[in-house]
């Protein structure tokens, strides 16, 4: 099939696809006479793994070693191994996440609620004071770096 055809049947452009075939994602296709490149069928099912292990989160070097290495032969071990690293990354991050919103709602809250008859510099210190004591911003040593909040 011309990569215009595997372009429409798999949703990705037809440069994509080149860039893949360039990164070594998909095997290299052999040319017809007219120069077209012209690819297997099973070439769609391994775009889409590409494009589904992409958006996942995986690498592109990552997603090299995990696709078969030939027609049908999936190492099935080092692919669960690799989905589940990637679910427990992803577990991470989102507790990271969560963590950084907590942060940035406190610094909010705090920053709102500051009493308006200080100076600025006595305010900015006002709501880092604050954020230690809710734990959302570490304790400084020496000197207290100047936060805006005015």
């Amino acid at each position: 099939m011309k990569i215009g055809e595997l372009a429409k049947l798999s949703g990705l452009t037809a440069s994509r696809i080149r860039f893949y075939e360039a990164a070594g994602l998909i095997s290299a296709v052999e040319r017809k006479a007219n120069g077209y490149r012209d690819y297997p069928p099973d070439a769609v099912w391994i775009l889409e793994i590409i494009a589904s292990a992409q958006s996942a989160g995986f690498s592109l070097d990552q997603i090299r070693h995990l696709l078969p290495l030939g027609s049908g032969n999936w190492q099935h071990d080092a692919l669960l191994d690799a989905l589940k690293r990637k679910v427990a990354e992803i577990e991470d991050m989102q507790k990271r996440l969560k963590q950084n919103k907590a942060h940035l709602l406190a610094a909010i809250k705090n920053i709102e609620s500051r009493p308006p008859d200080m100076t600025c510099f006595d305010r900015t210190r006002w709501v880092l004071d604050r954020l230690r004591e809710e734990g959302a911003v570490a304790p400084t040593r020496g000197k207290a770096r100047r936060l805006v909040a005015s």
